[in-house]
Order: structure tokens, then sequence, then C-alpha cells
């Protein structure tokens, strides 16, 4: 399918600007990488999240901002600022579940919030020159809560609607729930984009031929374990164990080089790339992921990488 997108999820802490940028330049084939949301706080959108949307560790990668907010104050302030610094496609967090934001009516929170959905499709109507797209869930304590916000969401200017057919409850554990997602598909008048529990080229082929409907996927964990991914899927290619381990590391190894010298310390340093392995170091050996993990010096944690290429 030619006009099949293969997007990358954003996920907080790991997939910042270094990891865009050189996984564009090292393995190709993501047509867009969405951001971990950007949100005000203090009055105004963080900093940290400005500076990585504007590193310059981004380039070679198609970067959508995607924005998480609580009333219609917060999304005008922050569609006002990504356009002022040039975005025209920016994505709408109707699906993280973190208790915080839930709580407070943000990300699978505002699944409910059928006054301010309704004021969000009038705004998103008056704004013709951004491209708005919405992630989401199917709830955020119940499987059927997306069916009172569909009805307005499908009256919304979107180019497609990404779902992750968890709620908000689940996070990431238990089942996705085909079922309720097959529903969805059937209601959504939308471009549809699958999520979820994608790791393989069998996982997405499997998604396809059990949602013809779909225009794409969006892989979250899957793509930071195999960043051959897309590639193994566009080109219709297995990538062998040894040839994903050798991209992991070249994948690491640029992404040091390009922040270590602005952190400070052995600290700072091994507390920034450590988790850069909670997914990648599923294919390595056990015991040399160890020996990255325990290590507490840059020094001693550069060896234990070195000797992954051994495994």
């Amino acid at each position: 399918m030619s006009d099949f997108k293969i997007f990358a999820a954003p996920l907080q802490g790991y997939t910042e600007a270094a990891w865009r940028g050189f996984h564009a330049r090292l393995t190709g084939c993501i047509d867009e990488y969405f951001t971990p949301f950007l949100r005000i706080e203090k009055g105004e959108m963080r900093r940290r999240d400005l500076r990585d949307l504007t590193s310059q560790l981004n380039e070679g990668a198609k970067i959508t901002p995607q924005i998480i907010f609580g009333s219609i104050d917060e999304f005008r302030q922050l569609t006002s600022t990504l356009s002022q610094l040039g975005f025209d496609r920016i994505d709408i967090n109707m699906g993280c579940p973190f208790p915080p934001q839930v709580h407070h009516g943000r990300g699978a929170g505002m699944i409910t919030r059928t006054e301010l959905l309704k004021t969000l499709s009038e705004e998103l109507s008056q704004m013709p020159d951004i491209s708005f797209s919405i992630k989401m869930r199917l709830g955020a304590t119940a499987d059927n809560e997306w069916r009172q916000a569909m009805p307005i969401i499908n009256r919304m200017p979107l180019r497609h609607v990404t779902l992750h057919p968890r709620i908000a409850s689940q996070q990431y554990r238990g089942t996705l729930n085909y079922s309720e997602a097959a529903s969805f598909a059937a209601e959504c008048a939308h471009p549809l984009i699958f999520n979820g529990e994608i790791h393989s080229t069998a996982d997405i082929a499997t998604v396809v031929e059990r949602f013809q409907s779909i225009k794409g996927v969006m892989l979250g964990r899957g793509l930071l374990a195999r960043p051959t991914l897309a590639a193994e899927y566009r080109s219709d290619k297995e990538t062998s164990d040894e040839e994903i381990r050798a991209c992991i590391v070249d994948l690491h190894e640029a992404i040091y080089k390009a922040t270590a010298p602005s952190l400070c310390g052995d600290s700072q340093i091994l507390a920034k790339m450590k988790p850069f392995w909670e997914y990648a170091g599923t294919t390595f050996d056990r015991k040399a992921m160890k020996a990255v993990a325990k290590a507490h010096t840059t020094s001693a944690y550069l060896e234990a990488v070195r000797k992954l290429s051994c495994f």
C-alpha cells in the first residue's frame, strides 16, 4: 500500500530529539515522528519541551508536535506558540494514561469531557492553516467511553485519528480490546491509524488484515526494541538479530556522542543514557545487559556497551 503511513509514537523520556534525528538518518522509512506531549507549565510552554522541539538534533526527521491540555485557553496558547515556530501539523493527546494527567481532565481524561470537545471542534474549524490529528484510547475507565465522544470527533477537521485500544486505567498492561477497536473503526469518519503491541512485521500484517480500513500504524515500544521495524516492513525483508543489534549500537553511539558533552558528570550521563536500553536491550545477552545496568562510571558503561557488539 503506497499510501500506508508508518509513524513513530511519542514516548516520554525515549523518543527525544537525538533519538528521532539519528533514527531517521540511520534507518529511514518513518513518515512522521510525533513528539512527547508539550504542555503548559507556570503559564507557558515548558522550556525543555521547546528546546527539544527546536533542537538541531531533529535534523532528518519529519516532526509532528503533540500537545496535551485541560482547557481551551491552554490549547490556544500551545497552538499559537507552535504556529509561530512554523509548525502546521499538531497532534492532540487524548490518550495519555498517567493518573496525574487523567485526573485533571487531560489525555484520556478528555474523552468524556463533552463540552470541552464541542468547543475544541469549533476552535479547530477556525484554524484552516493547521492540520490536526488526535491520538486517543477507548476511554479512561471504561472501553465504551469513546462512543459519546465519536459524534463530536467525527465533525472535527482531522487528517487522522490514532487509536490505542486500551483504557487509561490499564496504562500499558493487559490485552488490547480488538472487538471494541473494530466498532471504533466502523464509527470513525476519519482515516484511522492503529497503535499498540506492534513488535514485528508480522504484527503489522496481522493488524492490516484485521482492520482492512486502517491507513497506517504508529510504532512505539516495538520500534525502540527493533529500530529497523519500519524499514523491514517497507522492504518486505526481515532483518537478522545481528543486524538489529548492530543498528541499536550505532544508534546509541550517535545519541551518546551528541548528548554527553552537554551533560555534567557520570551521574547525569548515565541517568540520560541507561533508559535507552529498557527496550533496545531485549535482543542482547542478559549477562551483557546486566553489566550495562550495573555500570557506575561512564568508562565502565562505555566498555559494557562496547562488549554488546560481541553478542
